[in-house]
């Protein structure tokens, strides 16, 4: 009994790590709004792809995360000039 306990606390505890990221970024990705970059004049639809772009410039760049729009102008402009020099195929 005390042997199914230690597995069933360990499947529990492995499957909560599993989720986290999903759950945090799940939030995060509900966030639909425009950005218009005045330095290269165009927009970016705010989505959950570019959270993905977001959060690896953060990690790259070895930031906490901190909302976008909260961030400095210059730290913005970092991004995107991180951003154009990654596009996708769905960037306008």
């Amino acid at each position: 009994m005390r042997n199914f306990h230690r597995r069933f606390a360990s499947l529990l505890l492995a499957g909560a790590t599993l989720a986290a990221p999903v759950v945090i970024t799940g939030c995060a990705a509900r966030v639909d709004y425009t950005y218009h970059d005045p330095y290269y004049n165009d927009d970016h639809i705010w989505n959950h792809d570019e959270v993905v772009y977001y959060s690896q410039w953060e990690h790259d760049t070895h930031r906490n995360h901190e909302d976008f729009r909260k961030r400095p102008a210059a730290e913005q402009k970092e991004y995107m000039d991180y951003r154009h020099s990654h596009p996708d195929n769905d960037h306008h």
